[in-house]
């Protein structure tokens, strides 16, 4: 039986929504086929979660810990941090060196979609369509005057940190007064601010994942907040209302998943990804961000889009392991 660590938790504001998604992913792969832990990652410290309640220190030498005496090192990791270190290729990094398997893309794929700006700017230069956005760094925000940020990019805009995720030190600006708090609250986040247009449409995300034998492409999830915009309310408070399929035409669906697809293949992603759009007029697609490391609760997107596609979320999961772990022996 092949032992599978769920690698969470993190060092950024999204910690506990990290550990959520643990608790999810723990509940889809099959406890009859895998081995099952969780190591919690947070502030220097690396605990595997034991089954009685207790924790066990992991090695950073090899990953492995002890278990009533027995040393155990995973077969391959599955990773669920959203934010630094799991998401930005930090992790990948270490686990590359020391010879681990894990679920998600590789170092580069995981550092080039966890910056926004960066992201978006490369996308861009293979006909993507992406928002104008500029970025503002932390000690030079004052170079950067309000006037060059209406006038480059407008009012209403998205003032976001450039690394990070979950909505957290993001705002929606109206005026020019509220420009200078937004970007202080951004930079609480990170060290970069990414001022990016506002693009009115229908908001929508979409999953995919592909293996050796197959390519799968989730059905499109609508994305109605209730708030201003997707913020971290709507995201983990339920207010928003989740639409899958989304009410679009079969045409613009194909169109998205088409590139979806092309998206991942063009980046060389590995495991599951979700990727989010703004459908402006015309059905123009536009691309908002790359997820590399989705929420996996048992309500989130990529757990609603498996259902609605009629498939098995503990098949999806299996998938992934074995793929990840016949990938492994190739390279070996």
């Amino acid at each position: 039986m092949k032992t599978i660590a769920i690698v969470c938790g993190g060092d950024s504001s999204e910690h506990d929504v990290s550990m959520r998604s643990a608790e999810g992913i723990a509940s889809f792969i099959d406890s009859e086929r895998y081995l099952i832990y969780k190591v919690e990652i947070c502030a220097g410290k690396w605990e595997a979660m034991l089954p009685d309640g207790s924790r066990a220190t992991v090695s950073k030498d090899d990953f492995s810990f002890m278990v009533e005496g027995v040393r155990i090192r995973p077969d391959m990791c599955y990773i669920t941090i959203h934010g630094a270190p799991g998401e930005n290729g930090e992790l990948q990094g270490y686990f590359d060196l020391i010879g681990m398997p894990y679920s998600t893309c590789g170092v580069l794929v995981e550092a080039l979609t966890y910056d926004k700006f960066v992201l978006n700017n490369y996308m861009r230069a293979f006909g993507v369509s992406v928002a104008d956005s500029l970025l503002v760094k932390i000690g030079h925000d004052k170079e950067v005057s309000d006037e060059d940020i209406v006038s480059r990019i407008g009012l209403p805009c998205f003032v976001k940190p450039s690394r990070g995720g979950s909505s957290f030190g993001t705002t929606k600006v109206k005026t020019v007064e509220a420009l200078r708090p937004a970007i202080a609250l951004a930079l609480e986040e990170g060290e970069d601010v990414m001022v990016e247009s506002f693009m009115s449409g229908t908001e929508i995300t979409c999953g995919c994942y592909k293996t050796k034998q197959k390519s799968v492409v989730f059905p499109i999830t609508e994305v109605v907040p209730q708030n201003e915009f997707f913020d971290y309310d709507a995201k983990y408070n339920g207010q928003v209302s989740e639409i899958t399929p989304a009410r679009i035409s079969d045409k613009l669906a194909e169109r998205v998943s088409k590139l979806t697809s092309m998206i991942y293949d063009l980046l060389g992603c590995h495991g599951i990804i979700r990727i989010d759009y703004i459908i402006t007029a015309g059905d123009k697609i536009n691309l908002l961000e790359i997820n590399t490391t989705p929420g996996m609760t048992a309500t989130s997107f990529i757990p609603q889009q498996v259902r609605a596609a009629g498939l098995d979320i503990r098949d999806v999961m299996t998938d992934i392991i074995e793929d990840t772990l016949e990938n492994a022996k190739r390279i070996r």
